[in-house]
């Protein structure tokens, strides 16, 4: 039975019915996607490679719980950028900085700064090593905003913070980048 032509709902319920070739065609599927995803957050390709692969294993096991509310796509990023999530933060050597801790208002400051920056000078590696060189929590919103394009109300849930906090983390994550830009 060949299942490359098979779309994504056949597949899934084939899986439900643990159909390991319908799974092994979901890997192959996703699996570059998931891989990056995983990869952006743990930022080491060894441990992106285990946390994707075992966001898959988490998936297959719970795949009776995908109720097709959302693209299948959605459903297993948002296991991947959990378990991404929960992984670096059970494995980073040092203490990541408290969310709650650092809560206070910033005011978006006016967009002068554009004026300044010639964005095309700027390479997409450039802003990708700006982001990572942040503090963690700075470099996690602005890679779970700009790059995995989750909103807010998403991010606050992610990562389990008041969605006040997660304005504020954003906005000065935001105003942390804008000034490592204009280092380059």
């Amino acid at each position: 039975m060949n299942l490359t032509n098979q779309n994504i709902e056949e597949l899934i319920t084939l899986c439900k019915e643990n159909n390991q070739k319908a799974q092994f065609e979901i890997y192959n599927r996703y699996c570059k996607a998931m891989y990056n995803v995983a990869y952006r957050i743990v930022k080491d390709e060894h441990f992106a490679e285990d946390v994707m692969q075992e966001g898959f294993l988490k998936a297959f096991t719970k795949i009776n719980d995908f109720k097709q509310e959302v693209a299948f796509g959605a459903w297993l990023k948002r296991i991947i950028v959990n378990y991404s999530i929960d992984f670096y933060k059970k494995n980073n050597p040092f203490k990541t900085e408290d969310f709650e801790k650092t809560l206070y208002k910033l005011e978006e400051p006016e967009n002068d700064w554009e004026e300044k920056l010639d964005f095309n000078d700027i390479k997409v590696k450039q802003v990708l090593d700006a982001i990572q060189s942040l503090k963690y929590n700075y470099s996690m919103v602005l890679t779970l905003f700009y790059i995995e394009g989750y909103d807010q109300e998403e991010i606050s849930e992610i990562l389990k913070i008041s969605y006040a906090n997660c304005r504020t983390t954003l906005s000065r994550a935001k105003e942390s980048l804008r000034k490592k830009l204009n280092e380059l």
